[in-house]
């Protein structure tokens, strides 16, 4: 049995994205500015790789966080709810350079949430009726007729923390508790950034969001930026 309190998970921006290559979806935390890992999404611009899909609540805005992908053409796929802040990022959809997945914010939490417990999809009938429901499968229960929405997972997922212990145990501050919590369970490999880096047992275990069983690697925010 593992000894949990020698493990240390801490390590550099250029380890904790080693494992990453072109091609990966990556499932990255935050709305706007609240939980954001802004290190670690200047570390994926600087290993070069293409060919991402990303999956994210919103597209950040130009030039700022996967804004900055999205100016070096990083990304070919996105899922995301809401882009309008993101100019670039909808002309470049527009002319066909990125596929777009456009998912209700409740939905893409779900989706995410049931890829992340091993669910195949949810039922929703939400946009049943309009372009949301276009192409996907229908089950009718009880008399009531359901979209089937596939869950979502991700080889990759990209947190931004409040607090980590050093074996990864995450604590988030207010709205960041938004998709990073469900995107660390929903991915092979989770890399979180965190304000601040603590040792085992400095950390409420009643604060704790997130266990570190499911953190591979733990970068402080302060040594990315």
């Amino acid at each position: 049995m593992q000894n949990i309190a020698k493990v240390d998970k801490r390590t550099t921006v250029e380890k904790a994205l080693a494992p990453l290559c072109s091609g990966q979806t990556l499932l990255v935390g935050g709305f706007g500015e609240r939980g954001f890992p802004y290190g670690l999404c200047d570390g994926v611009l600087q290993l070069g790789i293409d060919d991402l899909h990303v999956v994210k609540i919103d597209g950040n805005e130009d030039e700022i966080g996967i804004g900055r992908l999205v100016e070096a053409s990083r990304i070919s796929r996105i899922t995301a709810s809401h882009i309008g802040l993101n100019r670039r990022l909808g002309e470049m959809i527009n002319a066909g350079e990125i596929d777009a997945e456009i998912c209700p914010q409740g939905i893409l939490a779900e989706r995410i949430r049931a890829g992340g417990a091993g669910l195949g999809g949810i039922l929703s009938d939400i946009g049943i009726d309009t372009l949301i429901g276009e192409n996907k499968g229908r089950v009718n229960v009880g008399g009531v007729e359901y979209l089937v929405e596939s869950s979502i997972r991700g080889d990759v997922a990209l947190l931004h923390a409040a607090r980590s212990d050093r074996f990864g145990n995450l604590v988030f501050r207010n709205a960041a508790r938004n998709t990073n919590p469900l995107m660390a369970m929903a991915a092979d490999y989770v890399v979180a950034e965190a304000d601040e880096v603590v040792e085992i047992g400095a950390l409420d275990p009643n604060e704790v969001v997130t266990p570190g069983v499911f953190v591979d690697a733990v970068v402080h925010a302060g040594e990315v930026k």
